[in-house]
């Protein structure tokens, strides 16, 4: 069977149902194609749900501006929408002297990406604030926040059914084509199908790259290499006493095993990173020990066996472990030349945050196409 669709978006995570709800409220036929069973099951579910400031980004990339916008646009967004969300703020800890100059480096780049509400703590101030951590400096991230992704995403599912969207489940991309004028999708599943689509939003986040080199005619060498690193998150027995975010200095191309409460102020650390070479979610054994020293580097009172194993999560990074972080990429005809064709890669930390503003810079890149 063949259809004929105005756009299609690949996959129901939280920037695909973004993207999604965008192009329907802006009066697009919508369809998005899903190969798992429900909205969010991967990467946009396995995360701290944090809602960033913006604070580390390189100035003028696009994880810089995206965050900035997508941080003033989601506490609207979510506020407007009774999406549970709390803006509690978080407080980056140098546990020692050497590590004062990394948050004097923190305030020059937030100021240079448009954030001026960093404010600088004594150990005093924050013990006042927070009596279990320890360190000899700290700053403040007022913007910071923590948001129920899927209850996000089930408002942005809501937007996009209301704007005479729909997602298709169980429905994987088997093949794909260019044309003259359309992406030629084939769709496997239960019932596959064929779609002539006229735009095509490639949002498979891990799976992104496969996608891409499964559609005959997107050049090979516009897809760049993905990288799978896995970070671990254990939970805490008992109730430690934490009202806010806490985040170490970053280290090693991570923000740290930081405290990353949820919304009911249950209390879980991590993630740590590491590089692996397939989508794997299992817990690695033997994590423990180094956790324990991480995180009582800030949190010393924290208990022998206090710590129980929680869940994973992968991010699709584009370069390679010891290497520079590197920016979004999202494509458009000018980088692949390919009309109606836009692949979103390395969606990762802070896509939550800027899922919106990236809705509207796709939404942006389709006009200009």
């Amino acid at each position: 069977m063949t259809e004929t669709v105005d756009c299609v978006v690949i996959g129901a995570g939280v920037i695909g149902l973004a993207v999604a709800r965008r192009l329907a409220l802006a009066g697009r036929e919508v369809i998005v194609l899903e190969k798992a069973e429900g909205i969010g099951t991967e990467t946009s579910s396995r995360n701290s749900e944090v809602i960033h400031a913006g604070l580390y980004y390189p100035t003028g990339s696009l994880k810089a501006k995206l965050c900035l916008a997508g941080n003033l646009a989601m506490y609207r967004y979510c506020a407007e929408h009774h999406v549970p969300h709390k803006r509690l703020g978080k407080i980056i800890v140098a546990t020692n002297e050497t590590e004062i100059v990394n948050l004097e480096k923190y305030i020059k780049q937030a100021q240079l990406n448009g954030v001026h509400d960093l404010v600088w703590l004594t150990p005093a101030e924050v013990c006042a604030l927070e009596p279990n951590v320890r360190c000899v400096a700290a700053l403040h991230s007022p913007s910071t926040g923590l948001v129920d992704s899927h209850a996000l995403m089930l408002a942005y599912q809501g937007d996009l059914e209301n704007g005479g969207g729909m997602i298709v489940f169980h429905s994987p991309i088997e093949s794909g084509e260019v044309t003259n004028d359309r992406v030629v999708l084939n769709v496997g599943g239960k019932d596959p199908m064929t779609i002539q689509c006229k735009l095509v939003v490639n949002c498979a986040g891990l799976y992104a790259q496969d996608i891409a080199k499964k559609i005959l005619g997107v050049p090979a060498e516009t897809i760049p290499p993905i990288y799978y690193a896995i970070g671990h998150y254990f939970t805490v027995s008992g109730k430690p006493a934490f009202t806010r975010l806490i985040y170490p200095v970053a280290v090693a191309g991570s923000l740290g095993l930081h405290v990353a409460l949820d919304l009911a102020g249950q209390v879980r650390f991590g993630p740590d990173i590491e590089y692996i070479d397939r989508i794997d979610y299992s817990f690695r054994t033997g994590l423990s020990e180094k956790f324990y020293e991480s995180i009582r580097r800030y949190y010393p009172d924290l208990k022998d066996d206090s710590l129980q194993p929680g869940y994973t999560g992968i991010r699709p990074k584009l370069h390679a472990a010891g290497t520079p972080a590197a920016d979004f990429v999202i494509q458009g005809r000018r980088e692949h030349g390919v009309y109606g064709l836009i692949n979103l890669y390395g969606i990762e930390s802070p896509g939550l945050t800027s899922s919106l503003a990236i809705a509207g810079y796709v939404h942006q890149q389709l006009k200009d196409q």
